[in-house]
C-alpha cells in the first residue's frame, strides 16, 4: 500500500473509470467468446486454485496481473501490508483467516504465497506509529502493527554472547526494505499458527512461500521451502 497522489482534475471532478468497463468488455472477449471452455469448465466444475496469495491491497502489486495467472489459478487475499493476523478463532470478524481457512479446509490450495512489495505504504505507517506519530485513522495504525513485533524479530541484532538485542526503530527506518521482507516472514510464522495450515505443511501437502516484489526494478524475491529467508530469484 502507498499513499496516494491526489491528481484530480482541477475542477474537484472525480476521476474517469470507463476504461474500466472496457476492460471488462476485453475480459469477456478473451474468456466468454475465445476461451468458453475455461470458464465453462470453472462454472461446471468450481474452482480448485493449487494456490493462495496473501497480497498488499497496493494497486501496484497485483498477484494476478504479476504471475499472468489465468481465471481459477489463484485464490487471493488482499489487506494492507499483505499480513496474516495472528490465529484467533475468538475473533469473530476476521476476513483474513477466513479467507485463509476457507482456501486450506475447502479448497485444499498446495501453496499459499505472502506477496510482499517495496515502499509499501503500509509498512511506512508502521515505522511512524512506532517512532509516536500515530495515524489519524481508525483501523490502520492497529492492523500494521502486527508487523512491527516479526521486523525486530528478524532484524535483530546480537550482543558480544551472540544472544538477540533489540533493533533499533532507527535502523528499521533506514531499512524500509528490510522490514518489508521481515514482515513477509513474519506472516509465514503466524501462519504456522493455524492448527490446520501447520497440520497440512507439517504432511508435506502444503508448502509456504514468501515473496517480495521490487517496484523499483521488477525483481521478485523468493524463499525456499521451508526457509523465510528471502534472496533474489535469479534467470
Amino acid at each position: 500500500m502507498n499513499h496516494p497522489t491526489h491528481d484530480h482534475t482541477t475542477d474537484g471532478a472525480c476521476r474517469d473509470i470507463s476504461h474500466l468497463l472496457q476492460g471488462i468488455r476485453r475480459f469477456r472477449q478473451r474468456f466468454y467468446e475465445d476461451n468458453r471452455e475455461l470458464m465453462q469448465r470453472l462454472v461446471d466444475k468450481g474452482q480448485a486454485p493449487p494456490a493462495l496469495v496473501i497480497s498488499c491491497s497496493d494497486s501496484r502489486v497485483d498477484p494476478t496481473l504479476l504471475s499472468d495467472a489465468e481465471p481459477g489459478q489463484l485464490f487471493v487475499v488482499r489487506n494492507v501490508a499483505n499480513l496474516v493476523p495472528p490465529y484467533d478463532p475468538a475473533h469473530h470478524f476476521d476476513g483474513a483467516g477466513a479467507a485463509i481457512e476457507y482456501a486450506v479446509r475447502d479448497l485444499k490450495v498446495d501453496h499459499i504465497i505472502v506477496l510482499g512489495h517495496a515502499h509499501c505504504g503500509g509498512i511506512k505507517a508502521m515505522l511512524g506509529a512506532a517512532g509516536g506519530q500515530w495515524p489519524e485513522r481508525d483501523f490502520i495504525g492497529r492492523w500494521v502493527s502486527m508487523a512491527l513485533d516479526a521486523s525486530r524479530l528478524h532484524l535483530s541484532d546480537k550482543d558480544e554472547q551472540g544472544q538477540p538485542v533489540q533493533v533499533s526503530l532507527e535502523r528499521l527506518k533506514d531499512n524500509p526494505a528490510l522490514v518489508e521482507r521481515a514482515s513477509v516472514a513474519g506472516s509465514l510464522k503466524r501462519l504456522l499458527s493455524y492448527p490446520w495450515v501447520r497440520e497440512r505443511v507439517d504432511a508435506g501437502t502444503l508448502v509456504l512461500h514468501g515473496w517480495w516484489f521490487d517496484l523499483d526494478t521488477g525483481d521478485l524475491w523468493a524463499t525456499e521451502p521451508g526457509s523465510t529467508q528471502l534472496m533474489p530469484v535469479l534467470d
